[in-house]
């Protein structure tokens, strides 16, 4: 048996406050901007609902896309926030697996979402007069739907891979999160299939809202 390879254990973040003099301001200001991106995103979810005259196909994916950011940089920032208030920059091995499938859920469907969303400009301006038919309720719950199962699919796939590796001696991780290369590089053995399975993963989430955003935005400006 290799004798550089561990059983799961602690990671410890060693990649974002350095205990000096600048680590106070940089609190501060990712706690003001953490704080205020929930505030921001709270508050347009809120008026959204609150306000009849915004219950229209865009606001409503406008709506789940703040969700998103709500729920994306919760899985990081506070963790990084609380470990410089206790001086103690440790994660579980549970804790990192959990906080990589959600940040790999979210990313991913902030993509898909963010993609989807051209295809709802595309038909206001290209096709006004079946806007109602074209983007109606059903066919917003499914583009929501879409993207949450493709984030999740990305998370299903890639979290069990990357987590099983086996990981050597050195459990640092020089980053403030658990994120895809930084756990990579931490790993030991063959990483061949994890390297297929992320190349796929990634080709995927990125080329399919690509691939909407420049058709949609691409005959918006022949019609225009």
């Amino acid at each position: 048996m290799d004798g550089n390879k561990t059983f799961p254990s602690d990671f410890t973040f060693v990649g974002l406050f350095t205990h000096n003099k600048a680590s106070g301001f940089l609190f501060s200001v990712i706690c003001a901007t953490f704080f205020m991106a929930i505030m921001a995103n709270g508050v347009m979810i809120f008026l959204i609902h609150i306000d009849p005259h915004l219950h229209t196909p865009m606001y409503f994916l406008l709506s789940h896309l703040s969700f998103i950011d709500m729920m994306y940089i919760s899985t990081i920032v506070p963790k990084i926030l609380i470990d410089y208030l206790v001086g103690k920059g440790t994660i579980s091995f549970a804790a990192c697996t959990a906080q990589y499938f959600l940040y790999m859920g979210f990313v991913g469907a902030e993509f898909f979402l963010l993609g989807l969303m051209a295809y709802d400009r595309y038909v206001a301006i290209c096709n006004p007069l079946r806007y109602p038919v074209l983007m109606s309720r059903r066919v917003c719950w499914f583009i929501l739907t879409s993207s949450w199962f493709g984030g999740a699919l990305d998370s299903f796939l890639l979290t069990p891979i990357t987590m099983s590796l086996p990981f050597c001696a050195s459990h640092k991780i020089n980053h403030f999160f658990c994120e895809a290369p930084t756990m990579l590089r931490l790993a030991c053995g063959d990483k061949a299939i994890y390297e297929m399975v992320m190349y796929i993963c990634c080709v995927v989430m990125l080329l399919v809202p690509f691939s909407v955003v420049i058709t949609s935005y691409c005959q918006i400006i022949v019609e225009v």
